[in-house]
């Protein structure tokens, strides 16, 4: 039986976005042991302020999950100011605050804010594990930042798993228009292909701060996710010595039947159950045009070799 009042093992999914971070999150939470819990990031605002839909398709104050994650975590949700928690994020969650918050004594000020800020996250993660039983809590926030703020917790067990696609790939990803289901069909937002890649290695990159911090990190890629799902969940989470047997419950060598979840931000693939076909999402090869491939490769240069893209 899960002790409730253990630290729970916090799987955090970290890097740039449209790199497959949301397959790989849905593949995990079929894993026995395992629970969803989305960007949780992005909670204070979408959740809370907003009330957008959870991924099981209700508004997030009226999911039963979150809302009893909500009593026990704070005695409800109408008890968290997320006009605090987001002065909080503004003055230490922050990619320009990595100088601060990444060391390893920051100053008192700083440390003050980070504590109190992370000190959210650890509430909801510690509710959720009393919710579930979870032995993995998986956060799909990707932002190193938050990552960093959260590796600060004395009593939290935070693994992070990097997640990273070819930047060719993202970059014909953020060039398309996607509708954001739990906002009303509202887009997603859309970035230049220069934009998109600074963004990639900015977040890629900065994956290295979690390191310097001491956070156990592994790395995974996810054209080899979508070729051998099995193998790299396996590999990934033998690698980040995770508890609980990493057997995925497959229809096929390329087909899994998905589950519904309590993820509470992200792609829309987060709302999709039933059995579910991986492809690789290649389109870029073919119709990206040869401009914004040159750009997207000489600004990527540098880390392409690193992570194995020609």
């Amino acid at each position: 039986m899960t002790d409730p009042a253990a630290d729970p093992v916090v799987l955090y999914l970290a890097g740039w976005g449209r790199s497959g971070s949301t397959l790989l999150e849905r593949l995990l939470g079929e894993l026995d042991g395992v629970t969803l819990l989305g960007e949780v990031v992005h909670l204070w605002e979408r959740g809370l302020r907003e009330d957008q839909l959870c991924a099981c398709g209700a508004a997030f104050s009226a999911c039963p999950f979150w809302t009893e994650v909500g009593l026990r975590a704070f005695g409800g949700w109408s008890r968290v100011d997320p006009d605090h928690v987001a002065g909080l994020k503004a003055r230490v969650d922050r990619q320009r605050h990595l100088p601060r918050t990444v060391r390893r004594r920051p100053d008192a000020a700083t440390r003050a804010a980070v504590l109190e800020y992370a000190g959210h996250f650890r509430a909801v993660y510690a509710a959720a594990r009393e919710v579930t039983g979870a032995r993995v809590l998986v956060d799909s926030s990707k932002e190193i930042p938050t990552a960093v703020t959260l590796s600060h917790l004395p009593d939290l067990d935070l693994r992070a798993l990097h997640v990273v696609r070819d930047p060719r790939g993202v970059a014909w990803s953020w060039a398309r228009t996607v509708a954001r289901p739990e906002a009303g069909g509202e887009p997603m937002p859309r970035f230049s292909p220069a934009r998109s890649t600074a963004l990639w290695v900015s977040g890629n990159l900065t994956v290295e701060a979690l390191a310097w911090r001491g956070t156990p990190l592994a790395r995974l890629r996810y054209e080899d996710l979508v070729a051998d799902p099995e193998g790299e969940v396996a590999a990934a989470w033998a690698a980040l010595d995770l508890p609980g047997e990493p057997a995925l419950p497959m229809l096929g060598p390329h087909e899994v039947d998905l589950g519904p979840c309590h993820s509470v931000a992200g792609n829309p693939m987060r709302f999709r159950t039933g059995p579910t076909a991986l492809r690789a999402d290649e389109e870029w090869r073919s119709r990206m045009p040869a401009r914004d491939r040159r750009l997207v490769t000489a600004l990527s240069a540098p880390l392409l070799r690193r992570f194995g893209y020609r």
